[in-house]
């Protein structure tokens, strides 16, 4: 049974809200692991890693030498040259954090890599949302699986004309280098290309608008989302009451 989309965008923001704002280990990982899974379940396992690993393994890097070498609550020294030291309560700092946000990374691009754009802007039309606004809240979600998918292909037209990736950072980061180019112009011509398109239809038009999909929305859909907006906000607010106390 496939979900409305609100209700999986309204289950994939509570849960990197409330990740964030518990701040507990086990549930970020036990986050992790159920995105994984579903990710694997749904099909879309191997197009989530590379997005997954461009977008966390820089942020976690940066966390771990952040806080694993200039944490001035450390106490525990495991390492130290000069100014930068290495302790456990610095690298412990670092981990917590790196899966707090590898949690709500994963969980909002399991979404955007399983949610059917036309549905979710269907259901945005029918609940009185801008027709514009709808269509870049659905494209910006849907960004990095477009950009993969168009990465991939001209990887792959690259290779059959000749290009060959020889292994080492150093010649991946030169073989990106030209793939940036033909990828920045590609997504700028689908750009205009799509605007045009949308202009074409009308679609910032004012007036009252007629949808020919229809998305079902259960009533049961729509109270799951009032509960798991309210389990957000009450999760942002117990993290405000324990940090003023």
């Amino acid at each position: 049974m496939r979900l409305h989309p609100l209700t999986s965008l309204a289950a994939a923001g509570s849960t990197a809200v409330i990740t964030t704002a518990a701040a507990c280990l086990p549930l970020s990982l036990a986050v992790i692991a159920a995105a994984a899974g579903l990710a694997a379940w749904a099909g879309t396992f191997r197009r989530l890693l590379p997005a997954a690993a461009a977008i966390l393994v820089p942020l976690c890097l940066s966390l771990l030498v952040l806080h694993g070498l200039f944490f001035p609550e450390g106490i525990t020294v495991l390492a130290e040259w000069g100014p930068a030291r290495v302790t456990s309560e610095g690298l412990s700092f670092a981990v917590q954090r790196a899966a707090q946000l590898s949690a709500a990374v994963l969980a909002l691009l399991v979404f955007s890599f399983s949610v059917s754009v036309p549905d979710l802007v269907a259901a945005l039309s029918a609940k009185g949302v801008h027709g514009r606004f709808a269509f870049v809240l659905a494209s910006t979600l849907t960004l990095l699986p477009a950009i993969t998918s168009r990465l991939e292909r001209i990887r792959q037209a690259q290779e059959a004309r000749g290009l060959v990736i020889r292994r080492g950072i150093l010649a991946r980061a030169a073989a990106f280098r030209l793939q940036a180019v033909p990828l920045v112009s590609a997504l700028v011509e689908d750009a205009a290309t799509r605007a045009a398109a949308l202009d074409a239809r009308g679609f910032g038009g004012t007036g009252p608008r007629n949808s020919y999909r229809e998305v079902p929305d259960r009533p049961w859909e729509r109270m799951l989302r009032i509960v798991l907006l309210l389990a957000a906000a009450a999760a942002v607010a117990a993290r405000l009451v324990q940090a003023g106390t």
